[in-house]
């Protein structure tokens, strides 16, 4: 399994990404997997101490590759 970590990635750019995979013909579930992280802050809420990202895990190192060079 490979896992590629994208920071800075909205909600909207992640729903983005897994719609590209699937219209490609992968299968969420099968090849890849995704799970999606929303910044979290200090307790003042001014400065945040993990920035929102994206966590794509792929099965087949070749997807994982194509993947990487298309989004990072």
């Amino acid at each position: 399994m490979i896992e590629i970590v994208l920071e800075g990635k909205s909600a909207n750019d992640c729903m983005d990404m897994v719609r590209a995979l699937r219209k490609q013909g992968l299968i969420q579930g099968h090849d890849f997997d995704f799970s999606y992280h929303h910044a979290s802050y200090n307790v003042d809420g001014h400065e945040a101490v993990r920035p929102k990202h994206v966590k794509f895990k792929f099965y087949n190192e070749k997807e994982a590759t194509m993947f990487a060079l298309r989004w990072s």
